[in-house]
């Protein structure tokens, strides 16, 4: 069994059933030493059969995870035979049975278990009743040990149940916590390169563009002016140094923007990452529409933020995201069918969500492009999630 956290429950119920196995073996040879009756060295053989039977378990239980249940079927049954001719020679071994309840729960599940204690236990009773005579003890003891051995045996399986169910889960939670670092740091990195890309188009590009003009203007208002050179290889300068920075928007951008636009990227991670996760992604953004290339990141991003999250938990079959434009208003839509939520009370796996995927990280970059970001959702109803800017911040 691999290492739970309940581990040591349970090896300490084993360690506890075969002290308890070995115990009651070794009461009955005492017995038959100690109070001789009809062959106490047979007896005492065939305890030792039992007790080397049962060391055998943990071969067979190797066994088993190879081969199937079949061995361990055959040495149940072998030891189920021993402790019958041990019943049938000294009443004393009618205890045994109640070690042998967990092992038939344990091998034979829980139909065929319980039938096979049933059997067990009548059987220790009337062994209990030809040895010593019929009386309520020996009636009343093997029902209540079948009863207690009933109950700790299904508790037992229901523990390990929700064990390996905890533990797949925390498999599962430290996998998608492992890959959401990685997509983290990657869309990290990324909107930092976009950032920067803005920063430089925003004020270097457009500074250097301006230059550029007033120079070209200058040149041409007299263009045989003393020391117009000069202004000619400034403005040559300027248009050389522009051209650089323009190359480093390109190169901080997301590429694909370049070769595919927003929408052929956006249909490139529905046809591929998205569709992998689960989640029928329809795009609806056409490849003709014409924007900056740092508010197309920006809104790449935004997209993979909110589908990220459509994706952890929303628990939606489909998503769609939408992007109109026209003369006013740039209007970007992500909605999904999903279980949604309250946006008034945000549940805390919101709350805590990281800068990257966060309703928050969402709300603030859009407050960077001069939009504003809309939640419509309610709980069984999906969640939309709006971005609209103005058509005079996105030129």
């Amino acid at each position: 069994m691999a290492h739970i956290a309940l581990t040591p429950v349970f090896v300490g119920l084993r360690t506890g059933l075969h002290v308890l196995f070995v115990a009651l073996t070794l009461v009955v040879i005492a017995r038959a030493v100690l109070a001789p009756t009809t062959a106490p060295a047979v007896v005492v053989v065939t305890s030792v059969v039992l007790l080397a039977t049962y060391a055998v378990g943990g071969v067979v239980a190797e066994r088993g995870r190879r081969h199937g249940r079949a061995p361990g079927l055959l040495w149940l049954g072998a030891l189920s035979l021993e402790w019958l001719v041990l019943l049938w020679l000294v009443p004393e071994a009618a205890y045994l049975v109640f070690p042998l309840f967990f092992l038939y729960l344990h091998l034979l599940g829980r139909r065929w278990g319980s039938t096979a204690i049933v059997v067990a236990t009548g059987v220790a009773i009337c062994a209990l009743g030809l040895h010593g005579g019929w009386s309520v003890g020996g009636v009343v003891g093997p029902l209540v040990g079948a009863g207690v051995a009933l109950l700790i045996g299904l508790g037992y399986q229901a523990l390990a149940r929700e064990a390996t169910q905890r533990e797949a889960l925390m498999r599962e939670l430290v996998a998608a916590r492992d890959q959401l670092a990685a997509t983290e740091h990657e869309s990290g990195v990324l909107a930092e390169r976009a950032r920067l890309a803005r920063e430089i188009h925003d004020t270097l590009a457009q500074g250097l563009s301006s230059i550029q003009l007033l120079l070209y203007a200058a040149e041409r208002a007299d263009p045989g002016r003393p020391g117009v050179e000069h202004i000619r290889l400034a403005r040559e300068t300027a248009a050389t140094n522009l051209a650089d920075a323009r190359q480093f928007v390109r190169e901080l951008t997301p590429p694909d923007l370049d070769d595919h636009g927003l929408g052929g990227v956006l249909r490139r991670l529905a046809d591929s990452q998205w569709a992998t996760r689960g989640l029928r992604v329809d795009v609806r953004v056409a490849d003709t529409v014409d924007l900056p290339m740092p508010l197309q990141a920006a809104l790449l991003r935004i997209a993979q933020g909110a589908v990220a999250n459509v994706i952890q938990h929303a628990h939606a079959t489909t998503a769609t995201i939408a992007l109109t434009v026209d003369e006013d208003l740039l209007r970007f839509v992500v909605s999904d069918d999903g279980q949604g939520f309250d946006p008034r009370e945000p549940p805390p796996r919101i709350r805590a969500e990281s800068d990257s995927f966060g309703l928050r990280a969402t709300r603030e970059r859009v407050q960077q492009l001069g939009g504003v970001l809309t939640i419509d959702s309610a709980p069984g109803a999906g969640t939309t999630l709006v971005v609209e800017l103005s058509r005079k911040d996105t030129t």
